[in-house]
This record gives C-alpha cells, sequence and structure tokens, in this order.
C-alpha cells in the first residue's frame, strides 16, 4: 500500500468509516493479486480468497500492541478454518497461549509451506470479516491470564505506565505531572512502567510492581482495579484482559482511538483522556486527577458505611 493510500486509510478508520477503508484494502488486494507487489516472509499470500476449511498462518509483522488489538479475531478465524498458527513475537508467545482459537503458537518466524495453505496477516482479520464500528469483535476478556497476588488492601490498586517506546515522543507525559497520585487517600498507585522511564521514579512514588517479563506483567495488570497508561502496549493488554483502564491520548492520535470519543469500541472497559490543544498535559492529567480522587472517595465512602 502506497503512503498515500494507507494515509487515506486510516482516515476513514479515524472517521469510523470502515467501509470506505475496505474498499481500499481491496484494491490492494487486487494489486497484490496481479503480482503488483513482491512478497517477504513477513508478508500476506492472502487475495482475498475464503478461509474457510483452509490450514490458516496468522502472522504478526507489527508492534506488540497491534498483535494484542487484532488477535481478538484469532477465535472468529478459527470457527471456519481448519487450523490456526500464529506465528507472534517472542515477548508474546505465553500470553497468546491464553487466546482461545490457536491451534499452535510459535516465534520463529520459520516455518514450513508444507504446514499452511494461506498467510494472513493478523491486522488484516478485520478486514477478512469486514469489520464495522458496530460489529468490533469486543467480547472482553479475550486474553485469560490469572492475576498476581498484590498486597492485601482495601485501597484501590491504580497502576501507571506514563512513556512508551521512542518511535512517537508525542505520547510520553512528563512525570513530574503525575507527582501527589501516590499521597491520594483510599489509592494504592503500582508502577508497572519499564524502560529508561523508570529511572525517573522518585523514591518513595509508589510501589514498583512491573516486570520486564510480558506474562507477568500481564498478571500483575489483572490484579489491579486501574491501569492509567499512555497509548502504548500496556493499555492494550489491559483492555483484552477486561481490566479498567484510563488512556492518555495526544492530540493527533493514532486512528484506532478514532474522534472525539471518550469511549473505545475496541474495549469496553476503556476510557479516554485526550489533549485539546497539542502538547497540553497538563490539564489533560488535571482532570484525571480530579476523576481519580472522586472515585477514591467513593471507595473509602462505602466502606466507611459498610463498617
Amino acid at each position: 500500500m502506497s503512503e498515500e493510500l494507507a494515509d487515506l486509510w486510516r482516515h476513514h478508520m479515524r472517521r469510523g468509516d470502515f467501509e470506505a477503508a475496505w474498499r481500499i484494502s481491496d484494491e490492494v488486494l487486487k494489486m497484490r493479486g496481479a503480482g503488483a507487489c513482491a512478497h517477504t516472509v513477513q508478508e500476506s499470500t492472502w487475495r482475498g480468497e475464503s478461509l474457510h476449511g483452509k490450514r490458516v498462518l496468522v502472522r504478526c509483522c507489527y508492534g506488540l500492541g497491534d498483535t494484542i488489538q487484532f488477535v481478538r479475531y484469532v477465535p472468529l478465524l478459527r470457527r471456519i478454518a481448519r487450523s490456526v498458527i500464529v506465528d507472534t513475537q517472542p515477548a508474546l508467545a505465553k500470553v497468546l497461549q491464553r487466546v482461545v482459537g490457536i491451534d499452535r503458537v510459535t516465534a520463529t518466524s520459520k516455518i514450513s509451506p508444507k504446514t499452511y495453505d494461506i498467510a494472513i496477516g493478523l491486522t488484516e482479520l478485520p478486514h477478512v470479516f469486514t469489520t464495522a464500528v458496530q460489529t468490533i469483535t469486543a467480547q472482553i476478556p479475550y486474553i485469560q491470564i490469572a492475576a498476581r497476588s498484590l498486597a492485601a488492601t482495601t485501597n484501590i490498586k491504580v497502576g501507571l505506565v506514563w512513556q512508551g517506546s521512542d518511535w512517537d515522543p508525542r505520547r510520553a507525559v512528563p512525570l513530574q505531572l503525575f507527582g501527589g497520585l501516590e499521597v491520594i487517600p483510599g489509592l494504592t498507585l503500582h508502577i508497572v512502567q519499564r524502560g529508561r522511564a523508570l529511572r525517573e521514579r522518585p523514591i518513595g512514588f509508589g510501589i514498583d510492581s512491573g516486570s520486564d517479563d510480558l506474562y507477568e506483567a500481564a498478571r500483575t495488570i489483572a490484579a489491579l482495579d486501574l491501569l492509567i497508561t499512555i497509548d502504548s502496549m500496556p493499555a492494550h493488554l489491559a483492555g483484552g484482559m477486561g481490566v479498567p483502564t484510563w488512556v492518555l491520548l495526544h492530540s493527533d492520535c493514532d486512528w484506532r482511538w478514532m474522534q472525539n470519543r471518550s469511549t473505545s469500541p475496541w474495549y469496553p472497559t476503556m476510557r479516554l483522556f485526550r489533549q485539546k490543544n497539542p502538547g497540553d498535559w497538563r490539564s489533560v492529567i488535571a482532570r484525571l486527577k480530579e476523576q481519580l480522587e472522586r472515585l477514591a472517595r467513593s471507595r473509602v465512602q462505602r466502606l466507611s458505611a459498610a463498617a
């Protein structure tokens, strides 16, 4: 797909006009079928034909968040396919073993063509099923992972992620803006953030509960009452597990969060906190803190009334 077509595709998806986006995808498939697009081992060989009764190899070729978001379609695929192999990023292999409908999870990218009939990119599955906003497969959770044991408390257990990979620095929120979260009455703050940004954490700011092992990180997220995160992989992981999640979005955010929405059709347990002006995280975090304090007060009041 040319960059011009890709931009138009994203424009339609952001507006919620999935039908127009699929028309573009159909044109790309025609070019693929005519041999206009060269293939590599990571590319799809699907040309729009039926997947009924086929042995399907699903390739996860993009980011970890993309894999988590679109693996929801594998159970639908398995209903019509003879078998489904999912070739994923190594970090996610153990997590995807908890998804229904996958006959085999592999992370080698070296799969014999004799074991499948068609290879398809995971992110093409919404196109296969001609998804509309109203028909997004949003049966949550579709990733079933047992929660780890966190310290017993009557407080709301809140996780925090403030920075992701470097490919789009606009997503990151300065950590100092979250100052004060750790002392809100009725709240226990768990730091889920990993990577270099963890070095920014002041001593005493929350509990370091994260893990570099994605499966263990998922177990921690599953034990939370709420995850607060930027647009990053943990947002998709929490959403796919049905954990309440508040996502912080910059003003020109990715197409998947659509336009002018405070909720996501992809993840029913998610709320979206958007920048109104480019770069203005301060007002976003002010709104978030107000909502969080209200939530914590409500928990304290309920516990007091029950005592």
